[in-house]
């Protein structure tokens, strides 16, 4: 599953006013009408539960140059936010500053698949920064896709230059 590259987002919430998070590449959006979203989270973990407890959850698409504020909360250890400039959304969730996009959301529901629940949350509202910054991509266990030209359409099932 390496070879399908995905953005990179942090998953916040607050649990009796402390700021928890944790980094999460299974984040897509799943209907229009009513706007619902989804992430993957381990159930196992520490921090979905304390998350799920709330209610409410912002996922932040992180930047390409964010590279340390994904360091920070792909981590086991330590506390996520010490030092972090952040504040409180008006949907009382943790807002990071600098990320490309914000969905704020309600927990919706919640399917155990495995050692993961999935998540769908109805999205609340969204913020869009005034950023014109470029995605965190993570590919085949890396950060980037390794070039900066643009990567062609496979030539698998007789795609090439239409996509019809």
């Amino acid at each position: 599953m390496g070879t399908f590259a995905s953005g990179v987002t942090i998953v916040t919430g607050l649990d009796d006013g402390e700021p928890v998070g944790f980094a999460c590449q299974s984040f897509a959006s799943v209907s229009l009408e009513p706007p619902l979203v989804l992430f993957c989270a381990d159930h196992r973990g520490r921090t979905w539960p304390r998350i799920r407890e709330s209610g409410r959850f912002t996922v932040s698409v992180l930047a390409e140059r964010q590279d340390e504020v994904c360091a920070r909360f792909g981590s086991g250890t330590g506390r996520k936010f010490d030092g972090l400039t952040w504040h409180e959304s008006p949907w009382g969730t943790p807002v990071i500053d600098g990320v490309l996009l914000r969905v704020h959301c309600a927990v919706h529901q919640v399917h155990v698949a495995g050692d993961h629940d999935v998540v769908i949350g109805r999205v609340l509202a969204i913020d869009v920064p005034d950023d014109d910054d470029r995605p965190m991509i993570f590919f085949r266990g890396r950060f980037g896709i390794g070039t900066d030209e643009p990567v062609p359409a496979p030539q698998l099932w007789g795609w090439g230059d239409h996509w019809g």
